[in-house]
């Protein structure tokens, strides 16, 4: 059973850019190709949560009411966020967020 190579082809790039891309590749021990789609798999996921955040932070503005449901149905579900998830140990008890300055809790 004979295995057969992957398709390749040729891509046009600046000198700059190969000479950048095999420095990378002989520091790192890899092919150049590994090196490229490393680099294209990590700007896909860059891309992907950047484009989700903008979602978010749409929906929060154009519709809040929306948006509150939302965030109580998921507290439904999943139970209210612990504060630890929120902010570092070191910080606890030092930070007073938003929602709890209307609690009546004294600081």
């Amino acid at each position: 059973m004979s295995v057969k190579p992957k398709a390749a082809t040729t891509i046009r790039v600046s000198v700059a850019t190969r000479d950048r891309i095999a420095r990378i590749a002989r520091q790192e021990g890899r092919s150049m190709t590994e090196v490229l789609n490393e680099a294209i798999h990590d700007y896909e996921r860059k891309h992907f949560w950047e484009e989700l955040n903008e979602q978010i932070e749409r929906a929060q503005r154009e519709d809040p009411h929306a948006w509150a449901d939302y965030l109580a149905e998921r507290e439904l579900v999943m139970g209210p966020r612990s504060r630890s998830r929120r902010i570092a140990p070191e910080w606890e008890g030092l930070i007073t967020f938003p929602e709890e300055k209307n609690e009546g809790h004294p600081r």
